[in-house]
């Protein structure tokens, strides 16, 4: 048995203060180690995923941005290649008795060294401005730059050279209305594609649906047209693209036609 009278042993204080000290310095160095070390580390890999994403997303601008500049390049270019020409030479400029401005014209297809297409057209026709009425088929951007061996330039119609003068449907008449251009039939390899377009033109300009399978943006006449001067040569160009221009005029040369 304990003997109540025994002197009890004294409380350790001392022990127990260096125990508390041991606590405290342990929680501050935890403290101290997360605020100094723990913390600016997390603090730093969160800035550089940060840093990382506005990294990829750059990337990502940077690679759309290079696209979007090769498509422009490839359509600037495509705006710089014809696919068609044509000339128009003013043999003769006169004033008839009444005073009516008479062209003794001749036109041509060629090819970009120059040489001929076909046969060259000789006629006259009254007026001072000459019309050039064409049709074209225009076909969808991508089919262009991709360089489409079907769709990947723009399709004419020369039909016919009318004046301020001489209404269209007295106009002297060139390619075949609605059939296939020579030019075209003999160079393309699919002329089945294109002569079922040219058949259905109309039908094609006002339908939506067959624009949509034909991959055709646009179907329509255009009549370019200029006041043409004597001893000149005049060009009609068809770009790629579907863009029809008469560059200024150079001078006639008097000789004979140069044939294939």
């Amino acid at each position: 048995m304990t003997d109540a009278t025994a002197p009890r042993r004294p409380f350790p204080v001392r022990l127990f203060v260096w125990s508390l000290a041991l606590v405290f310095a342990g929680s501050g160095g935890l403290y101290m180690a997360w605020e100094l070390i723990i913390a600016p580390r997390k603090k730093i890999e969160l800035q550089l995923q940060e840093k990382d994403k506005e990294i990829a997303a750059q990337a990502k601008r940077i690679g759309d941005l290079k696209k979007e500049m090769a498509k422009l390049q490839t359509y600037l270019k495509l705006l710089k290649h014809s696919e068609r020409r044509a000339q128009i030479e003013v043999l003769k400029q006169e004033k008839d008795a009444e005073g009516q401005t008479i062209n003794t014209l001749r036109f041509r297809e060629i090819r970009p060294d120059g040489t001929p297409v076909g046969p060259a057209h000789e006629f006259e026709l009254a007026g001072e401005e000459v019309y050039l009425d064409t049709l074209i088929i225009k076909f969808e951007d991508h089919f262009i730059e991709e360089g489409d061996p079907l769709k990947g330039k723009a399709l004419l119609l020369i039909r016919r050279v009318f004046s301020n003068s001489v209404p269209p449907d007295k106009g002297y008449r060139l390619d075949k209305e609605y059939k296939t251009p020579p030019v075209f039939a003999a160079e393309q390899a699919d002329a089945d594609f294109e002569a079922e377009l040219w058949k259905r033109f109309w039908e094609v300009a006002n339908s939506e649906e067959l624009q949509k399978k034909y991959g055709v943006r646009a179907v329509h006449g255009q009549a370019p047209y200029g006041k043409l001067k004597p001893n000149k040569v005049y060009s009609l160009l068809l770009r790629s693209t579907g863009d029809v221009s008469i560059p200024a005029p150079t001078e006639l040369q008097h000789k004979e036609i140069k044939r294939e």
